[in-house]
């Protein structure tokens, strides 16, 4: 219903369906009903998710209901006709909530573990191509398979097993993030940690706490990501020592996002610790690498700061770091992320079509992630509401492909 308007409209709905008038909402995020007017009407940009975090709880609603969360996944050649509610449908099958009601023969083929290395491989492939109609046609049958192996695993394969259906798990957590599916890449996140522990492998441990962070940030829980962190931090540190590239990368990777976490709680000094950890680490790792699909290194820092900066209101500190970064070596989901954050600088900073060029550089690479990200779209209704008469063509083209439209 609402996915054609922007955040501030979005804030403007929901106040109407609560009967809440203008000055009283503006007071309970401790703002005037001046700002508040003006960020309904799109004078005011909400691009900071700790403002649209504040207004959410006062609204009594998700976050994702005022980003327009979730999108739907559209049908293509990657995706077929079986998209997320397949994927929804394999984590909601009762069966997967204990061996005992399996029924499983004795006879029955499984794949040997080496292919479903390959096939888990996959999927993690797709997700940082930003192929994620593809990636979520997957899942659920790399899902099954996982299931049925660690299941059956017996001795030395077992870890392995276990080890794979975790990293099954977090890839769908990961990919239903993309796509805005916050609940279901909870469950999936959680279910994920307690295969993790299974394979009694700390990296896999660790790999997995990223990803319930990842959750707690997509449902606004800072505070807690920034906890969570913590305590997570505190399980790898023993390892540190003597890790391996790969303890090193999703030690380090944990950092980067309770950065993230810590910005959108507005705590300036958290951000810096972890940050500084995060970059410490990338130091020790030497160079940039892709460790359990970490993307980890010093340019996954750099893009972080200037994410960060934005989080935190510094335009100028994001549009002067955004552009000097070169994510050309990184995985693409990493280089589309980077360019929507300095595409959203530069965009505040009334620099429209560099940013525009930005987009449309970045929808080349990704296309789905470009759409389904708010910070896309956000853009370019944006951009759509401050266009009087007819919208440049450029701009016009990029959202029919992104499905948004202009109010009216």
């Amino acid at each position: 219903m609402t996915q054609h308007l922007t955040v501030g409209e979005r804030v403007a709905y929901y106040r109407h369906r609560r009967g809440m008038p203008q000055d009283v909402l503006a007071g309970l995020v401790g703002r005037t009903a001046d700002w508040l007017g003006k960020a309904e009407n799109n004078r005011i940009e909400l691009d900071r998710l700790s403002v649209i975090r504040s207004l959410a709880h006062a609204l009594d609603v998700a976050v994702a209901d005022l980003i327009g969360e979730p999108t739907l996944l559209e049908w293509s050649r990657d995706s077929g006709r079986s998209t997320v509610p397949a994927l929804r449908a394999a984590l909601m099958d009762y069966r997967q909530l204990t061996p005992l009601l399996g029924r499983q023969s004795a006879q029955e083929e499984r794949p040997t573990l080496a292919a479903l290395q390959s096939d888990v491989e996959e999927v993690w492939e797709a997700y940082q191509a930003s192929r994620f109609g593809f990636a979520t046609r997957q899942l659920p049958l790399v899902l099954a398979d996982s299931l049925s192996a660690a299941r059956a695993a017996r001795g030395s394969d077992r870890d392995e097993a276990y080890s794979l259906l975790a990293l099954t798990y977090q890839g769908a957590a990961m990919v239903l993030g993309k796509l805005g599916e916050s609940e279901l890449a909870w469950i999936a996140a959680d279910r994920g940690l307690a295969a993790a522990q299974q394979s009694e492998n700390p990296v896999v441990v660790g790999s997995l706490f990223r990803s319930v962070t990842h959750c707690l940030l997509s449902t606004g829980r800072y505070e807690s990501a920034v906890d969570l962190v913590r305590d997570a931090a505190g399980y790898l540190e023993p390892g540190l020592a003597e890790g391996s590239p790969a303890y090193l990368s999703v030690y380090g990777t944990l950092f980067l996002t309770g950065a993230m976490a810590a910005a959108r709680a507005e705590d300036r000094g958290s951000t810096r610790q972890f940050l500084a950890e995060a970059e410490s680490t990338a130091q020790r790792l030497g160079q940039d690498a892709n460790h359990m699909w970490t993307a980890f290194g010093p340019t996954n820092v750099a893009i972080h700061r200037v994410a960060t900066a934005g989080e935190l209101g510094d335009v100028q500190v994001a549009v002067d770091l955004g552009p000097q970064v070169d994510t050309s070596g990184l995985p693409v989901e990493r280089q589309v992320r980077h360019a929507l954050e300095v595409a959203r600088a530069l965009s505040a900073w009334n620099r429209t079509d560099e940013a525009m060029e930005m987009v449309l550089a970045a929808e080349e690479l990704a296309p789905e992630q470009v759409r389904h990200h708010y910070m896309g779209r956000e853009l370019v209704l944006g951009w759509l509401r401050g266009t009087r008469g007819r919208p440049a063509r450029p701009i016009a083209d990029l959202a029919e492909r992104l499905q948004v439209m202009r109010a009216g």
